[in-house]
């Protein structure tokens, strides 16, 4: 199968699982705040919450596995595979046991100065902490066998997986809504099981599907590769703690300055955030392994067109949901969750766009780590992903408004950050800062201000109501469909789109459409 097939063969499987995930993820969300209540919903993000960003550190540690897996999987070598995977599956474990034991240290500070939770309320608060924790060690157990499902780009199980899980937090949801029985534990300590039920399907199904995957650590032990593997784990590690101490550190200085109401105003817009970043999270998770490869295969002119690609339409998908999010987000969020914690509309709409100006530079990261030397990048990173944290305290020491968090957020996390990776993607990979600026920003930022000048036009004519909420969906993707096609589309590539369509109307074959309108983004 060739590359452009299977990366839209992958890409369909995992938008296939959004489709089923993202409307069953909103409706358990709904289920847990009717259930828990606003406080109770605030404890679970402040303190539980960890268990949510273990998603984002577990993709980050498994890229730094997945690219030596890619690497030996494209030298079809075996044995060096199955070195990997034993090494990579020591560090895991070394990393889950630390962490455990840093957790459970800095326990008694946490709940001793830093928490702001109501005093009956934390009993229950520590039973939640103690299952984060136990579901952290099995998060990060499982990475090593992540990484190998991606490295074969097995997207239909990770897919499945994917909805499996989603279902769990379902059926814990109903259980939440009838039991008699403290809701919060209950909700706490069955979550905390799904990274378990996770990792046993995990394992069970990596050794009988892949080779690679023999944990005998005296048979496929290699110091040597210990060291390669240490070494860009450290610094990929280093990237994915600070990030994961900027958002979790930013919510324990919102709770600490607040309560626990705007910690479930925060909880919520990350939700939000979530569900609509799927869309081009899809799309960079089957070209990710493209750009990998076309690094190993040491053809920087194609990875930095995949990367150029990859970043522009990716982001544009975000874009075409956030935008009509962003100006009815009041109203969306009635509908619903009913009752509306104070300041979750205004933390939707600015996560939305911390995420929208990330994304932009997603795909430039992927190609620095498929590179390989990221000692810089990682520290440089790290620091304007941790400021942030540092100017929300000084603020809120200040008596600044509980807003200040998302806009720290968006200058020094998004455009610092941004500025970060534009410049080594330049250094390191020779991706010319003037492409990046026309290429993808411009036709974002284009994009993104008529999109909003038009949606807003129509909300300044009606009435708040479920019709103008269609109304403002509807005159968005038109202004997204025009734009695109005469500003993100290059012209060879409207050309191909109108040869594609000619040409599937006069065979009506979908395989062949879609197969050769990958080329668009990737190039064989």
């Amino acid at each position: 199968m060739s590359t452009t097939t299977q990366v839209i063969k992958n890409t369909g499987f995992l938008y296939i699982k959004m489709a089923v995930t993202v409307f069953i993820s909103l409706y358990t969300t709904r289920l847990i705040l009717s259930s828990l209540g606003a406080s109770d919903f605030g404890i679970f993000n402040i303190i539980g919450g960890a268990i949510v960003m273990l998603g984002f550190l577990n993709a980050t540690m498994a890229n730094a596995t997945q690219r030596f897996m890619s690497y030996a999987e494209g030298e079809g070598n075996l044995i060096k595979k199955r070195q990997i995977f034993n090494v990579s599956m020591v560090l895991h474990i070394g990393v889950a046991v630390l962490t455990c034991i840093l957790l459970l240290v800095v326990m008694r500070l946490l709940f001793n100065g830093v928490f702001n939770i109501p005093v009956q309320r934390i009993f229950a608060a520590k039973v939640i902490y103690l299952s984060a924790v136990a579901s952290t060690v099995l998060t990060i157990i499982n990475v090593p066998y992540d990484a190998v499902v991606n490295a074969h780009e097995n997207m239909l199980y990770y897919s499945l997986i994917g909805i499996f899980e989603c279902l769990l937090r379902l059926v814990i949801a109903f259980v939440c809504v009838y039991t008699n029985s403290d809701k919060l534990i209950v909700y706490g300590v069955l979550t905390a099981m799904i990274p378990l039920i996770t990792l046993t399907i995990m394992k069970i199904y990596c050794h009988r599907k892949y080779d690679e995957c023999v944990f005998s650590i005296r048979k496929y032990w290699d110091s040597n590769l210990l060291k390669r593997i240490t070494s860009f784990f450290s610094w990929n590690f280093l990237t994915a703690i600070s990030s994961l101490v900027s958002y979790y550190g930013s919510g324990l200085v919102l709770n600490h300055f607040f309560g626990t109401i705007l910690s479930a105003a925060q909880g919520i817009a990350n939700q939000v955030n979530g569900q609509l970043s799927n869309f081009s999270l899809n799309l960079m998770k089957a070209v990710n392994p493209v750009i990998v490869k076309r690094a190993g295969s040491h053809d920087m002119e194609a990875m930095n067109r995949v990367t150029l690609a990859s970043g522009k339409f990716s982001t544009l998908l975000i874009v075409l949901f956030a935008v009509p999010f962003i100006l009815e987000m009041h109203y969306v969020l009635r509908i619903w969750l009913k009752d509306v914690p104070e300041w979750t509309a205004m933390f939707c709409c600015m996560q939305l766009i911390v995420t929208v100006i990330c994304q932009l530079t997603n795909s430039a990261a992927t190609a620095i780590y498929a590179e390989g030397n990221i000692k810089r990048y990682a520290i440089y990173k790290s620091i304007m992903n941790v400021l942030p944290v540092c100017f929300t305290y000084l603020a809120y020491t200040l008596g600044g408004a509980p807003y200040w968090l998302y806009l720290f957020m968006i200058v020094i996390w998004s455009i610092g950050g941004d500025m970060v990776i534009i410049y080594y993607s330049n250094k390191q990979c020779g991706l010319k800062i003037s492409d990046f600026l026309i290429q993808v920003i411009c036709p974002v930022l284009c994009i993104s201000v008529c999109m909003f000048i038009g949606g807003f036009a129509i909300k300044s004519l009606f009435e708040e109501s479920f019709l103008r909420l269609l109304f403002v969906c509807c005159m968005t993707s038109i202004v997204f469909g025009i734009c695109v096609w005469n500003y993100a589309l290059k012209k060879e590539e409207r050309i191909s789109v109108l040869q594609l369509i000619s040409e599937r109307l006069k065979r009506n074959k979908v395989i062949t459409f879609f197969r050769n309108g990958s080329r668009i983004l990737v190039k064989k």
